[in-house]
Formats: C-alpha cells, sequence, structure tokens
C-alpha cells in the first residue's frame, strides 16, 4: 500500500549526520547523568538515603530526575533536527 523504501530519499547527507552528532551530544549528557546515579548508588549509599526534599530520598528524587531528562533531552533532540530540517528546505 505505501512506499517506505525510500522515505528519507530527500534527506541530505549532512542533515544525517548532523542529527546523528546531536543526538550523540545528547546521548552523552544522559549517559553523564546515568553513570553519576550508579556511582552515587554503588560508592556512596548513604548519599542516597538522605531525604532533601518532600521526605522522599534522593535515590528516588534522582530517578524520578532521570526519566524527566530523558524526556526533555528527546524534546531538545526533536527541536534542534525540526529546526535543521526546516532550515535546510528553506534553503533549497
Amino acid at each position: 500500500m505505501h512506499d517506505h523504501e525510500n522515505i528519507r530519499e530527500d534527506e541530505s547527507p549532512a542533515l544525517v549526520a548532523r542529527n546523528t552528532r546531536t543526538g550523540l551530544k545528547l546521548f552523552a549528557i544522559y549517559l553523564a547523568c546515568y553513570a553519576g546515579f550508579m556511582g552515587l548508588s554503588t560508592f556512596a549509599p548513604e548519599v542516597m538515603k538522605l531525604r532533601p526534599f518532600g521526605g522522599l530520598n534522593l535515590f528516588v528524587l534522582y530517578g524520578f530526575g532521570l526519566i524527566l531528562a530523558a524526556l526533555i533531552l528527546a524534546i531538545v533532540y526533536l527541536v534542534l533536527c525540526r529546526r535543521a530540517v526546516v532550515g535546510s528546505k528553506d534553503k533549497g
């Protein structure tokens, strides 16, 4: 019914490369946040037991923060990639 084989034929290799680099940079940011979470959990579990806000321990707050960070970084990626696509269509 639909031809999905050539869905990216109008995207330039430079645009695909730019979006890939953007995604890898944002992934590196998230990976650093996650490594911090794992490092604290492994090497400083007493820090994760602290209750800095609302009676919840840092482990729970950091975990929810990671989920929120993933959503925010996904939105940032979509905005940056959309801006690149819109900008490339305006030039062409």
